[in-house]
């Protein structure tokens, strides 16, 4: 049976991190020191995706688990080895390494938004992937969700709102300035980056695989959006 903390299970052979509050998942693309103690909490559970270690102890933190390739990870004494889980297939990144080996309500992505497209679109298709609301990206310059099928958004008025379809999917809207009711999304045709809020945002899709991005001062509004973690 796999090991269920939170509202993502693992097999018992691939869980490396269980806890039942939200876990810190740090990258080495591009975590900011500001961002990091925006979601840091005493006692909050920190992995480290391979080179991501670096990132985690420059914060000041040891992390709790390294997962990885280890391609790109440094060993460190602050690190203990029972700490370090490589993982050698290359069918998978890092990225999708982590977030299949964390069991937790939720995981606070950063550190994985850089300056390469292959990256960015590869952590992006692993979100898609990952259940509804789990996992937050966060970045410098945006933050990204795989949208639930309904939520509510308190964002202020003119607040850039992104979605964007990582397969055909539908959906409704109000509180946006384009409204998506009667759109049909998909990446080959109707997308809808760079909407922009007039007020409190409602959103509804019919299924899985909508992206939705937010400019980074909207985290407060998404995660209190977001299902109880």
């Amino acid at each position: 049976m796999g090991q269920n903390c939170g509202t993502f299970s693992v097999t018992e052979t691939t869980a490396v991190l269980c806890d039942d509050q939200p876990v810190l998942l740090i990258g080495p693309a591009d975590a900011q020191k500001a961002d990091f103690e925006r979601v840091a909490q005493p006692g909050r559970k920190v992995v480290a995706a391979d080179g991501g270690a670096a990132r985690a102890l420059a914060f000041g933190v040891t992390p709790d688990a390294v997962i990885g390739d280890f391609d790109s990870f440094a060993p460190d004494a602050r690190i203990a080895p029972a700490k370090l889980h490589r993982i050698a297939e290359q069918d998978s990144t890092d990225f999708e390494k982590c977030l299949a080996r964390i069991d937790a309500p939720r995981v606070l992505a950063l550190g994985f938004l850089g300056a390469r497209i292959d990256h960015g679109l590869a952590v992006l298709s692993a979100l898609a992937k990952s259940p509804p609301g789990w996992c937050v990206l966060i970045s410098p310059h945006d933050i990204a969700v795989h949208c639930p099928h309904q939520m509510a958004l308190d964002l202020a008025p003119g607040t850039r709102v992104s979605l964007f379809p990582m397969t055909g999917v539908a959906g409704r809207s109000t509180g946006l300035n384009w409204p998506i009711d009667g759109l049909a999304f998909h990446p080959m045709g109707q997308i809808g980056t760079s909407n922009l809020s007039t007020g409190p945002v409602t959103l509804e899709v019919s299924g899985d695989g909508m992206l939705l991005i937010l400019p980074p001062n909207a985290l407060g509004p998404l995660l209190a959006a977001l299902p109880s973690a």
